[in-house]
Formats: structure tokens, sequence, C-alpha cells
């Protein structure tokens, strides 16, 4: 295989090719398992090109491929509705009494002097927050500084009004990092607390047909049984499938320019965030499943245009030969992206390649192979960003 290059596109005018969008396509094929449950425990499903398919939310890929980000950078962003009560927690370890550590944590969403509500004893919020794991000390530290003025409103009237410095409060409610940069988040209640996502995932489906398989099983009491006890102490059915996957997700470059600092910052989020979801799995039912696949195809497009799902090159349905799902639905990927490059032209497309099991297949329409997926991903990056370490989105 050869090492991935920018497409012959990239020739035409700069202005023309700056990436602007970095597209990763995965094909991966999970075996008897249910990643991702709906409300009765069955796997997901969706209806289309006429058949029904198993699915796999964009929120379930997403959470672990967060979680796998911030790992890789070493920054964490919390989602919680729980940060008057980790405020509290954070002066009640700074020997704060108990009730007045509550009052503070509470006066931290009064003193934003917004539409942001307070319930249950008034630890936690009627809506999620996201922000930076660091932010419940900071507040903490703020209410330090004006810990007289909440020890006197302790207990009276004025515990209802905002007691804290809304501007203080409102810099550490619109701190970001790296996660959130990626993610976004919502939180319209802050004026310019809300950061629109680099990071858009679509659900994944099969690239086929499937059913529902159930799995009857029982569970055995370990303690000594009389005689006539068989022994079971729980019975059961779950419900799994099979098959091969289409996941697709973009990444807007112009907007993660926009949520960071600088472009090398922006360069090891995107590096991030691709190893990460190409390796992520959804953990549900995993102690009864390990269903700890990797993908078999990875397919990544640096685009200047627009992003460009695959996900219709599985509209009609594939069907299951001697080889399987896998093979064909590789086939039929890199069959549709040839065919969508002919349709749109090249102008857009500044950089295509792959990397999967198959290291001797040749696929024009994904352009470049590559031999293992780290290399898939340094290449993108090259692409997107100049050697220098600037973007030109």
């Amino acid at each position: 295989m050869t090492t991935p290059t920018t497409s012959t596109a990239a020739k035409m005018d700069p202005a023309e090719q700056a990436p602007r969008f970095l597209d990763v396509h995965i094909l991966q094929a999970l075996p008897f398992s249910n990643v991702n449950r709906d409300d009765l425990g069955s796997p997901k499903t969706v209806t289309f090109g006429g058949s029904t398919r198993t699915r796999v939310s964009s929120q379930a890929w997403k959470r672990p491929t967060r979680l796998a980000v911030e790992a890789r950078i070493g920054e964490r962003a919390l989602r919680s509705r729980r940060l008057p009560l980790q405020v509290a927690k954070a002066l009640t370890a700074r020997d704060w009494p108990r009730d007045l550590a509550e009052l503070a944590g509470a006066q931290v969403i009064r003193s934003t002097e917004s539409k942001l509500d307070l319930e249950k004893d008034d630890l936690i919020t009627a809506s999620l927050l996201f922000l930076p794991d660091s932010a419940a000390q900071k507040l903490a530290d703020i209410a330090e500084e004006h810990r007289e003025k909440l020890e006197k409103a302790l207990g009276t009237k004025a515990a209802a009004k905002p007691l804290l410095p809304k501007e203080a409060v409102h810099e550490v409610m619109k701190s970001r990092n790296g996660s959130i940069a990626l993610f976004g988040r919502m939180l319209a209640e802050i004026p310019g607390a809300g950061v629109d996502g680099a990071v858009q995932v679509a659900h994944a489906f099969t690239t086929h047909s499937t059913s529902v398989q159930a799995d009857f099983f029982t569970a055995v009491d370990d303690v000594d049984q009389w005689a006539t006890d068989a022994g079971s102490a729980h019975m059961n059915t779950g419900e799994y499938s099979s098959g091969v996957f289409y996941r697709y997700a973009t990444l807007d470059l112009r907007d993660l320019a926009k949520n960071t600092a600088d472009p090398a910052t922006a360069k090891e989020l995107a590096e991030a965030f691709l190893t990460a979801f190409i390796q992520s799995m959804p953990s549900a039912k995993k102690n009864s499943t390990a269903p700890h696949s990797i993908p078999d195809l990875v397919h990544v497009a640096v685009r200047s245009d627009r992003p460009v799902s695959l996900a219709a090159a599985f509209e009609k349905p594939i069907k299951a030969g001697s080889t399987g799902w896998s093979e064909p639905s590789r086939a039929a990927l890199a069959e549709y992206a040839a065919k969508v490059s002919r349709l749109l032209g090249t102008a857009g497309l500044v950089h295509s390649a792959y990397a999967g099991v198959e290291d001797t297949t040749e696929w024009e329409g994904l352009g470049s192979g590559a031999v293992s997926y780290p290399e898939l991903v340094t290449g993108a990056l090259t692409a997107a960003w100049p050697q220098d370490g600037s973007t030109t989105a």
C-alpha cells in the first residue's frame, strides 16, 4: 500500500481548496451484542430502504468517544445537574459548615441572575450543565472571597437573593476546554456560554437487514440447595443482534478553529477525536457479550466544500454471501464513494484515504491506502493543517 497523499484536486487554487470538513466513515462488525438498548431493553432499530436495521444512537457512541478524547488530552468536562452539590462538597472539604456550603452552592446558580432553576433542596439544577471539571473549585474560590456575606444571609430571606458577583460566576460558567470545544455546549441562559460543537455524529446502522435474537438465561443460587431445588434463582430473556455497522462523523475545522486558542490545539483535538472515534465502543451489555471488535474499514476524507455522508450506499440492504456481510459492505462503500466523486467532482476533495483489514485491495473511490489507522489519521491531519501548523479553514 501507499502512504495517503493529497488528491490531485489539491493542485487547484488554494482558496478553493481550504480544508473545511474532515469526514470519517467506518464499517465495523459487531458480534452477538446489544450495545445500545431502547426503553424495553431491545436493540434499537431503524427502517431504511424498506428493511429493519439495528441502530446505535449517536449519543451512545459519542459519549465513549468523548471520554476517550478527555483521557487522551488530559482534560475533563462534566455534564451534570449537581453543580451546586459539587460546590458544596468542595467547600465542606475546606472545613465549611454543611449548611453554609450548601447555601454557597445554591448561590452559584442564583447569582447568575438567569433562568437557571434549582430543584431538590437547591442542590441540583433543573437542566444539565456542561463545564470543565475545574469549574466547581473555581466557583468555590469565589464563595470563599464572599464568605462573610454568605454567613450573614444564612437562615434569612437574603439567602434567596443573589449574593455572589454575577460577572465572576459568569466567567466560570463560560469557561471551556478541549472537550467542550469539540462537542459543544447548550447554555442559552448565560450570554456567551453556548458553544457550537465542531463534531457531528450520525446514528450508526447495519448495512443489512437484521432481526432481534432472544437469549434465555438463568442465574444459579450459590448457596447450598435443598434436594428438591433445581438451583435456579432467576430466569429471564435478553435480546441481542449482530451485524456490520456503518458509522459516520464529520469534524468542522472552521468551528474547531473558532472554539480553540490556536491551530496547534485544534490539530491536537482533531487527532484525539479521530483516534477516539475509530477505537471507541459503547459499553451496554459489555460484561455479558464483550463485543470489543475493531473497524473493518476506515475511510477519511478532507473536504473544502461540504460534509458528505455515504449512508446511501446501504439504502439497498447488503445480502450476505459465503463471505458474510463485511466484504460486500466494503465493496459497496467504495463503489458508492466513487459515484459521489464522479457526481460532485473532485474540486472539493482535498484528501482521501483508507485503511482496513484487506491490505491488498485497491478501492479507487476511497483514495490512497494506509497500512494502519494511526497512519491514516496522520495523513488526514497533514492534509487539514499545513506543515507550519496553521489552518486555512
